[in-house]
Order: C-alpha cells, then structure tokens, then sequence
C-alpha cells in the first residue's frame, strides 16, 4: 500500500471511518470496473452519484425516481470543488464531500470496489461490505451493452435504416430518396461539389483546383490563411491559392483542405453543445494534425495516403453537426446526458437515447455525397480498436490520434485506455509517440490560431 502518494484529504477521511483499503496503480493497459462520481444539480442544491463505470447516468430516471430534475455541474465549479480538496479526481466516498450522495443500485452487487484516489496516478480497492450501508440506494444509471454495439464490416446499409428510424421517432419527417433530403440537410456548396468531381478528373492539375477555390472568397482566404500561419513556417509571404498549393500544402493536401472546410461549413456551430466540450474547428484541427504526426512514424512504405487521412481528421466529428441539425431538441438532452457521463463515449449515450450515434448519420451522409471510402470509413469505424476490414488504417489513425488527444487534455473526453494493437496495425512504435505529441502540444497556439480563422 503506497499510502502517501494519496492526497491527505482522503487518507484522513479512510483513517476517521475506518475503512480497510489497499492502493493500486492505475492501469493503462486494462479495462478496468471502477465506480465512477457525477456531480449534479438543481435547485435543492447538489448530489453526487457514485455508479459502476460499465453504466452511463440517465437524468430521466434520476427524475423518475428522486423527483429531481437534474443536470451537470459546470467544469468551472467541479474543478473548485476538486482544488479545495487537493484532489485530481473525485474518490466514491460519501462525506468527503459535503454534498449528498446516492447509490446506484447496481453497486451492490459488487463485493469490492476500485475508487479513485484522488490521485491521477493510483485507485483504492475497498470491501464493499459497509460501503453501501445507510446509503440512499436508487436506480438512477443503465449498463451499456457494449457487445450490441454493431461496428462490424459493411454496415452502411444497416445504418441507413436505424437513421430512417429515428428520424421517424423524433421528426414528422417523411422518409425521402436521398439521405440528405431526409434530414433536410441545406445543399452542398458549389465548391464542395465540384471538389468532389476534380477527385475523379483524370485531367486535374493545379490550375483546375486553384479555380475552384478561387471562386469561393471564404474558402480561398482560409486556404491562403492556413498556408501562411506560423505552423508551416513557410518562407516569405503567401499571396494566392496556386502560391499555397506550390510551395507550402502541396495539391493533395490543399483539395482535402478544401474539402473539408467546405463540407463543414455546409451546417451551423450547435449553440447548445456539451458544457465544456472542445469547439469543433479546434478539435477538427487538432485531430488532423495528430494524424499528420502519426503518419509520419509509419514506415514510408506502408504509409496510407497523407490527404486522405488528413480529411478523415478534419471531418471525424462531423455526424456532430448533423445530429443537431437533425434532432434539435434530442440533441439538447443528449447534451445534458453526456455532461452527466464524462467517463463515456459519446457513441453509448447517443446509442442509448437516439438509437444512432454520430459516427454513424455523419459517415452515412458523407458517403451519400461521394466522398472516398477512406474517409467514410474513418469515420464510421474510428471508435472500434479491432476494426480491421476496408480502409482500416484510416479508422485506426483517427482512433489513435483522438485518443492521444484526451490522454494529453487536448480535447475534453474519457481517458480510455488505447488498443496496444492499433500501433502495431498501424505499424508505429508506441515509444515514438510522446515525442510527437510534444511537438503537437508545443504548437497549440499556432493549431488554435489557424482553427480561429475557421471559425470568423
């Protein structure tokens, strides 16, 4: 039992209660059961909701069942609660906290818990006998049935048809031809369309790309904008797209840049996201960086195409918009239902309340517009680790890279431990990425800036 490296507050709290515990590392290379901590709140004041971390909350039942009508506390304010403390994360432990506690029913069917420690390094076993005695035991969470989530090979088909179904449940929406006429999804910009035509052009050159941008003043400004921040460090200034594309991005990068900033503009910014959640030009930006560092540590044999996955990471969370476009009100709970489950994965609440996830309507959507099977399948796949049919190298790099990018606190999300055998799909060297992600983390300012200039 490594007993000092838990913060005083906790290791007072045990000692005064008496409760047996030993401590353990934290794994990194194993999933793990442990009871997760929620913090809510209403207008009675706050409660903390201790769960099994297989669970997600769901805030109707809390309503149902304690007559409370909840959301989640601001990060702002768990953070000043977690400071005052001299805590990294929240222990499962009622009384640390003068804030009142219910159980989820579910953990008493264990016979020991794994807590956090308050440390970000260490987990504390206890014996669940006494832990939940005199608790407020309520049903309040469901288990997520991680096995009936279908992530397998060609299942575009099956999601057309769970989209068709929840656009019948939330809409009186008619079930029309085209996908995007069923979620009346606005047209796709001239320049996005006539990108996607210059993919298939076997007589596309330079000048026919720097036309298309060109003819856009917003695209092509952000394109010049990309070119001459300080990230690419090119040399004298950038006055044209063709100055761009010649001696900074080069073509493939500029037409999947192109591409991407079109397609993403197609829909507006969600005014009611996720408290807390990173904006969307920001993480687009830093995905896609990622992913350019991770190419780079594969083997240049085996290296799929630079472009290609640059675009997957530009558009990763794309279904993001679309979900809010399509399902406003939907959305907005879906919202309140992730701030309440931080340890999870957007994909098992979305599941569970939409019966579809973003991943899902996004990649749907992108297909149906003739993007390449790369992308479409990067981002239908990018949350399933053995995912290994068509294009698979593209979902495994935006897997790996959003992963990295809640492991290092770029981006908000879970931190879910990593497939060790993505890298060896991918054929990187684990021991080469924290040298890149230093590299990535000593450029946020410059990342920040170029995804800024998306969004003005």
């Amino acid at each position: 039992m490594n007993a000092s490296s838990i913060p005083h507050s906790v290791k007072q709290h045990l000692d005064q209660k008496g409760i047996n515990y030993q401590s353990r590392p934290l794994p990194t290379n194993e999933t793990l059961l442990k009871v997760e901590v929620s913090v809510l709140k209403d207008a009675q004041g706050m409660l903390q909701v201790f769960f099994p971390s297989d669970c997600i909350i769901d805030l109707k039942k809390i309503e149902q069942n304690l007559g409370r009508k909840m959301q989640a506390v601001p990060s702002t304010q768990l953070d000043e609660l977690k400071r005052r403390q001299g805590l990294e994360n929240l222990p499962a432990l009622a009384g640390l906290l003068n804030i009142e506690t219910v159980v989820d029913k579910r953990l008493t069917e264990l016979d020991e818990f794994n807590l956090y420690s308050g440390s970000s390094e260490f987990l504390l076993s206890v014996q669940s006998q006494g832990f939940t005695e005199q608790a407020n035991i309520v049903d309040v969470c469901h288990r997520v049935p991680f096995d009936d989530i279908d992530y397998e090979l060609s299942l575009f088909d099956h999601d057309r048809a769970e989209i068709e179904k929840a656009v019948e449940n939330f809409t009186n929406l008619r079930i029309r031809q085209r996908l995007e006429e069923t979620l009346e999804i606005p047209p796709l910009p001239e320049s996005a369309q006539a990108i996607i035509r210059l993919r298939v052009d076997p007589n596309a050159d330079i000048n026919k790309l720097s036309r298309i941008v060109e003819n856009d003043p917003s695209l092509a400004a952000q394109v010049v904008s990309w070119a001459s921040s300080s990230y690419y460090s090119a040399p004298g200034s950038v006055k044209s797209v063709q100055d761009a594309i010649i001696r900074v991005l080069g073509y493939d990068l500029v037409m999947n840049l192109a591409l991407g900033l079109a397609l993403g503009k197609t829909l507006d910014l969600p005014k009611d996201g996720p408290e807390g959640i990173t904006p969307y030009w920001s993480q687009a930006v830093y995905s896609a960086a990622v992913i350019s560092g991770l190419q780079n540590l594969i083997p240049r044999e085996l290296r799929p195409s630079f472009g290609l996955s640059y675009l997957s990471g530009l558009l990763h969370n794309f279904g993001y918009l679309v979900l809010a476009h399509a399902f406003p009100p939907h959305f907005e709970n879906c919202s309140r239902n992730l701030e309440a489950n931080r340890h999870m994965s957007n994909q098992h609440v979305e599941k569970h309340l939409l019966g579809i996830t973003r991943e899902q309507i996004g990649s749907n959507l992108l297909k149906s517009w003739n993007l390449p099977d790369e992308v479409t399948y990067g981002v239908r796949y990018q949350n399933e680790s053995a995912y290994q049919g068509p294009q698979s190298d593209y979902a495994n790099l935006t897997y790996l890279a959003n992963r990295l990018l809640w492991q290092y606190r770029m981006v908000s999300g879970p931190l879910e431990v990593i497939n060790p055998e993505v890298f060896e799909q991918l054929h990187i060297n684990p021991g080469d990425v924290p040298e890149m992600m230093d590299q990535i983390i000593e450029s946020k300012s410059e990342l920040d800036a170029i995804a800024q200039g998306i969004q003005v």
